[in-house]
């Protein structure tokens, strides 16, 4: 009798888990929890019980611009409009992976509306829901360059096959994966809740805080933000973490849904008009970021406000409207996609990418229409994609040179580096309206950095140039990836030395300050001796620069009080700038 109850019981939740797993992969699931998956949260296993180490060595994560050799998708009927065209943009410009187990009907629609399947991938596995930015694994490199690997965190939904998918992939690939799924590493984590920019910084909202606190609904431990970044910086090589504060009005609280990373230094944020939904705390969130870090170039970062599109009534969040966004977009190589909605809030919005990132594909995905309303569920465009990064990148890094004065001579510097060494480096620039680039060959320094310098010409027109790396293999790459298409631009002034200094070497900030004091200073060349004195006259500091391009930090001594001079002499002469010392 006990063995038959027993078999009895097992029957009734096998029977009940099917059913489960069944309404999962049927069910059109919305980005954040159903009301069924709400109750399945405790007795759901997030955990396993197997430790999986993280990579040796150092590691580095992949910033979303790198190239990619694949694009990975989760194939779902009730959006397969938005998949297809998705698929359609993909195909050009890597590997596509769909998850499906329906390979001959999806291919079919594919093949239907003229779509090469040469570079589609059919894997068969099963998946619960669409949004695989959240659940699939991040691509990760040791040493910089080295090993290709995915970091796979714990999915913070009751849905397992999506949960799996990233092992799929790497076992599809033939890559190691690393997972944050056991021990004291069992760390909770979304894609669309983080963003790198390739050299060690990355983003999130406090969400990453709450769901690994004590009392989480995911049975993980409880973790403090010290333990947490010392996970990221030991699976992902993310040395800086920054963490925003949640949004009232956003569900599912995940960065990518206002803010998305164009480049190593420049931050595209969604603008709400005055005091509307989100504006105020995104507002407040950038300042934040903005006063407390630097790009890794040491400089402040750039942001640039995209418009938040309404509702066709001009509903908002605060007011009953779904989270519309033109944030959520996504690189595919060469190509960007963007949500979009109706083309009168539309319009302005793929205009600002295109000028943000010019020479990229730029394509616009209606993600709110009747038929699939993807935008109602929560997410957009880059919710429901996801990459993986190229085996052996070439990687380029390099902050580019906004203005320079006609007659000067410009340093270009990069980090070039790939696994079998760098052959050559070479900058090509031409004046604004000319077809040909110039080509200047890059000297090794060291470390992997590389320089060159260009003498500005005398006709004051402005320079586009880019840069070009060749590895020992012979693999060769330019930054941006775009290039020859798409380049970075010198804009050109026709000052004086000491004009250009004067506009150049930035107002003291914080002014007044009780400790340091910084200066932000562009593109300044040649020798640069500062001073401090006080208004008696007495010299209380001297040193000297080479060139100045970045925040140049001062240390002011703790008894030095009052009015001090911060006087900067070089080619273009001498400017002082005033510093309150408290």
């Amino acid at each position: 009798m006990k063995n038959t109850t027993i078999k009895l019981i097992c029957s009734v939740l096998f029977a009940l888990n099917s059913l489960f797993l069944f309404s999962q992969e049927s069910e059109k699931l919305p980005k954040g929890f159903t009301e069924n998956e709400r109750q399945l949260l405790t007795n759901f296993q997030f955990r396993n019980t197997q430790v999986t180490t993280p990579p040796a060595g150092s590691v580095r994560a992949a910033a979303e611009w790198e190239e990619v050799e694949y694009l990975v998708l989760s194939w779902q009927t009730s959006f397969q409009n938005i998949l297809r065209q998705i698929v359609a943009v993909g195909v050009n410009e890597c590997k596509v992976i769909i998850a499906t187990q329906s390979q001959a009907t999806v291919a079919s629609y594919l093949t239907s509306f003229g779509i090469d399947l040469t570079n589609v991938i059919f894997l068969n596995v099963p998946a619960n829901s669409i949004w695989i930015r959240d659940y699939a694994g991040n691509t990760v490199y040791s040493d910089e360059v080295g090993q290709r690997g995915l970091t796979d965190w714990i999915y913070n939904r009751p849905r397992p096959n999506d949960n799996v998918m990233p092992t799929a992939h790497a076992n599809y690939v033939g890559i190691p994966i690393y997972v944050t799924d056991s021990g004291l590493t069992d760390l909770v984590n979304t894609g669309g809740n983080y963003m790198s920019d390739g050299l060690g910084n990355a983003f999130a909202s406090e969400l990453i805080l709450e769901e690994n606190a004590v009392g989480n609904p995911y049975g993980v431990s409880p973790k403090t933000e010290t333990q947490i970044d010392g996970i990221m910086q030991n699976y992902m090589g993310i040395q800086h973490y920054i963490k925003m504060p949640t949004l009232p009005f956003d569900e599912i609280h995940h960065i990518d849904m206002h803010m998305k990373l164009l480049d190593e230094e420049t931050l595209l944020i969604s603008k709400y008009p005055p005091n509307v939904a989100d504006g105020p705390q995104i507002e407040s969130n950038i300042n934040y970021v903005v006063n407390n870090f630097q790009s890794p170039f040491g400089t402040p970062y750039k942001i640039k406000w995209i418009d938040v599109p309404p509702s066709t009534t001009g509903s908002y969040p605060d007011t009953g409207g779904a989270y519309r966004t033109f944030a959520n977009s996504v690189f595919i190589n060469k190509s960007i996609l963007i949500p979009i909605y109706r083309p009168q809030v539309d319009a302005a919005a793929l205009a600002l990418y295109q000028q943000l990132l010019p020479g990229y594909n730029v394509v616009g995905i209606d993600v709110d229409n009747s038929g699939e309303n993807l935008i109602s569920q929560l997410g957009a465009l880059h919710c429901i994609t996801h990459t993986i990064g190229v085996a052996n990148p070439l990687l380029i890094v390099h902050q580019p040179i906004k203005e320079a004065n006609v007659g000067s001579v410009v340093t270009i510097n990069a980090l070039v580096k790939h696994i079998s060494g760098i052959q050559t480096a070479t900058v090509f620039w031409r004046e604004q309206g000319t077809a040909t680039f110039n080509q200047t060959p890059m000297t090794f320094i060291s470390d992997s950095n590389w320089t060159a310098t260009i003498s500005i010409p005398t006709s004051g027109l402005n320079i586009e140039y880019y840069i070009q790396g060749q590895s020992v293999s012979g693999k060769t790459l330019s930054r941006p990836i775009v290039a020859p298409t798409g380049y970075w631009t010198i804009n050109v002034s026709t000052l004086s030395t000491s004009d250009w200094a004067l506009q150049h070497i930035s107002l003291p900030f914080p002014n007044p300050t009780k400790q340091n004091v910084n200066f932000e200073m562009n593109q300044m060349s040649g020798l640069i001796n500062v001073s401090i004195t006080n208004v008696l006259g007495q010299k209380l500091f001297s040193q000297t620069i080479q060139a100045g391009n970045g925040v140049f930090n001062l240390g002011l001594n703790p008894e030095w009080r009052g009015t001090l001079l911060v006087t900067f002499e070089g080619d273009f002469g001498t400017l002082t700038r005033k510093v309150v010392k408290l």
